[in-house]
């Protein structure tokens, strides 16, 4: 009752949270200095983090062999394998002179998260002197089997130049262990050394009539520079390589929600090759 009848109703006045001389305050005459009121801030005591997302156990994949069906070095290729399994990447050693037979017998102990039930292989051939060609690609479904305990070995298609599912097979070994993860818990970090102590900033006295010079340069009239004391990243600019890249990685996927994901990471591929493999999974 007694809380509520200090709450003002109807229409806000029209100086409110207008800064307004205090009354029966003349203005002070011009050149004078004008004392300005010291302001207190409180620093709060930490600031929550999101919660990580949790992994729910281990991929062990081992990328055994591949048939490719041509070569495109100028001699004999030498081929690695890349596998992404959400947001973990990891490479082969290069198989040297491996041509279109490479063997690698990489053993890969990838941390799972809940919903991954994808992995994408790219196969590239190294260059000396030049980027690394992508030569073979492929999303291979994980069977829901090798997450009940079963070690699986099997040969999956490749798609590349030579067309979709035709440029060739990889031999890989899935197996899988749960792993008991805790509750996630939120981490809160401490802001500062000194914590709920009022901190005086006292600002310096204004001259009516003088223009106001801002700490580091900045404020009306001044321009913001453009040196080194700004560090934000510019987003990358889109180019349809790019988008033709992602499409080849994804042919059932439609090119305007590859730009349009590609646009929301700001041009960074990997970041929408994640993206994507995240929709894959999902439908």
């Amino acid at each position: 009752g007694n809380a509520r009848a200090n709450v003002m109703t109807g229409d806000l006045p029209e100086d409110f949270l207008r800064l307004s001389p205090a009354v029966n305050q003349a203005p002070p005459p011009a050149g004078q200095m004008v004392p300005v009121q010291p302001v207190t801030y409180y620093q709060p005591t930490g600031f929550m983090q999101p919660i990580q997302p949790q992994h729910i156990g281990r991929l062990s994949i081992t990328v055994q062999q591949a048939k490719l069906a041509k070569n495109y070095g100028i001699t004999r290729m030498d081929p690695y394998c890349r596998i992404t399994v959400g947001n973990h990447v990891f490479e082969s050693p290069t198989a040297h002179n491996g041509s279109t037979n490479p063997r690698w017998n990489k053993l890969m102990s990838i941390p799972m998260q809940e919903g991954v039930k994808n992995v994408y292989v790219e196969i590239f051939d190294e260059r000396a002197f030049s980027v690394d060609e992508r030569i073979a690609w492929g999303l291979v479904a994980i069977k829901d089997s090798v997450f009940s305990g079963e070690t699986l070995e099997d040969w999956y298609s490749l798609s590349g130049k030579q067309g979709e599912d035709k440029e060739g097979m990889i031999n890989l070994v899935f197996s899988y262990r749960q792993v008991s993860a805790p509750p996630p818990q939120a981490m809160m970090y401490p802001s500062m050394p000194v914590t709920n102590v009022p901190v005086m900033m006292v600002p310096q006295p204004v001259v009516p009539g003088t223009q106001v010079l801002y700490p580091g340069g900045y404020g009306p009239g001044q321009p913001v520079p453009t040196g080194p004391q700004q560090h934000q990243q510019q987003p990358r600019q889109l180019n349809q390589q790019d988008i033709t890249g992602l499409k080849d990685m994804f042919p059932s996927m439609e090119e305007g929600v590859i730009r349009s994901v590609l646009e929301a990471c700001r041009g960074d591929v990997n970041a929408a090759t994640t993206h994507l493999l995240g929709m894959t999974s999902d439908s």
